[in-house]
């Protein structure tokens, strides 16, 4: 059989006209289907969904939205229903920080063995239905979406006759006249010295059985872990001041060396409470309550502006418990609070009330609102005058909450 073979310039030809017809026939299908289904058609379906844009989902803010159970609180801690009654209504609320005491008055709320150990008895071990109080509020408060942060209220003042200062006279510090009582909103206390190893010993190894026994979300400090600067005059504290110094220490108490070196010295502790604390549980959050700076520092030594900047703090709340609205905006004003909340999130304490003196929700209402419009987060002392021990009506008052707090604010548990 013999072959005929076409010349090459005629399969390319045929090429180019293969080429047309083909352009002809896709513009056919072209006229003939919408583009958005031969879209569908010649992409994957999962493909096509995924360059849809996502709607934008507006996160809830980060905002402090704390409360103080303290021992005034008490029934409620111990008592499982009212406690379980307590977590849900703030929940329902958009709160979502509980501070609840574990030190006061020189006992602890949980079963605790450092405690023991310093011949100190727990004053309450357990909750009325048998329960540990402390476990219970983390399990309850967690299964609310509420972080709880135990607070050490009493920092190192401890009451005169408590089991602490009756079996631990060395532990004490004193004034330079010797005297060794001091009366505050707390009554009559006599202060452990913040500068004594074995009270640093105390301390840490309490807050580090809190943070270890219980799953909380961090621990917290007050005005308490501090010192008046009356104090200090005690003779292991003489001497130190002296052989690091070579001085004697300055019979003004509010002599600024001798200020500045105490202060340092407390400093010092935190810092090495703070790095304990982390090695135990690095995510908890090392949260201080102190009073507003210029007190703090002057006069009970508490330099808590420093501890920030040391980065040995997570969350500041200051306590500005002022009578009226002018003097509360000047303290949430200053430049220290402001300097603060660029780094950590940052609250003010405002006060709710106490059992002799209501505090009206109009007022209340208006520290928030000033709080909230400069950035900062809130925290109400204490539970029981949220609304039971009010001027006005329950219902009222926790309907004015809401009305605050209307949508939730997250907080990110750092567990």
């Amino acid at each position: 059989m013999k072959l005929h073979f076409i010349p090459k310039s005629w399969w390319r030809s045929l090429k180019y006209l293969s080429l047309l017809f083909l352009g002809l026939f896709m513009t056919i299908m072209v006229a003939g289907n919408p583009i958005s289904a031969i879209a569908q058609e010649a992409v994957p379906q999962a493909i096509a969904q995924s360059e849809i844009p996502e709607p934008i989902v507006q996160r809830p803010a980060q905002e402090i939205r704390g409360v103080w159970m303290t021992e005034n609180d008490h029934d409620i801690l111990r008592d499982r229903p009212k406690m379980q009654e307590a977590v849900n209504q703030l929940a329902r609320l958009n709160f979502n920080t509980i501070y609840p005491v574990v030190w006061n008055s020189g006992y602890v709320l949980y079963p605790s063995a450092v405690a023991q150990r310093a011949d100190i008895q727990p004053f309450v071990r357990k909750g009325l239905q048998g329960q540990d109080i402390l476990a219970e509020l983390v399990t309850q408060a967690h299964r609310q979406g509420l972080l709880v942060i135990p607070w050490f209220e009493f920092g190192f003042m401890a009451p005169p006759t408590s089991e602490l200062a009756l079996n631990h006279p060395e532990w004490l510090t004193q004034r330079r006249n010797g005297s060794k009582t001091w009366t505050g909103v707390a009554g009559e206390v006599v202060w452990l010295n913040p500068f004594l190893p074995q009270v640093q010993q105390f301390i840490a190894n309490l807050v580090l059985e809190a943070v270890t026994q219980y799953d909380v979300d961090g621990i917290q400090f007050d005005d308490h872990t501090s010192l008046p600067n009356e104090f200090g005059y005690d003779r292991y504290t003489l001497a130190l001041y002296k052989q690091e110094t070579g001085k004697n220490a300055p019979s003004n108490p509010q002599d600024p060396t001798w200020v500045r070196w105490r202060a340092n010295k407390i400093t010092a502790f935190v810092t090495q409470l703070n790095q304990a604390v982390k090695q135990r549980k690095p995510n908890a959050i090392f949260s201080v309550s102190p009073n507003p700076y210029i007190t703090a520092y002057k006069t009970y030594l508490q330099d808590w502006l420093t501890w920030v900047r040391q980065g040995i703090v997570d969350e500041l709340i200051v306590q500005v418990y002022r009578p009226d609205l002018q003097s509360f905006l000047g303290q949430i004003t200053r430049p220290e609070i402001q300097e603060v909340q660029q780094h950590i999130p940052t609250g003010v304490g405002i006060l709710t009330g106490l059992r002799n003196k209501p505090i009206p929700m109009q007022f209340i209402q208006a520290k928030v609102r000033a709080a909230r419009d400069r950035g900062l987060g809130v925290s109400f002392f204490y539970y029981e005058s949220l609304w039971d021990q009010a001027p006005e009506p329950i219902t009222e008052r926790q309907s004015n909450f809401q009305a605050l707090f209307n949508l939730p604010a997250s907080r990110f548990a750092m567990r």
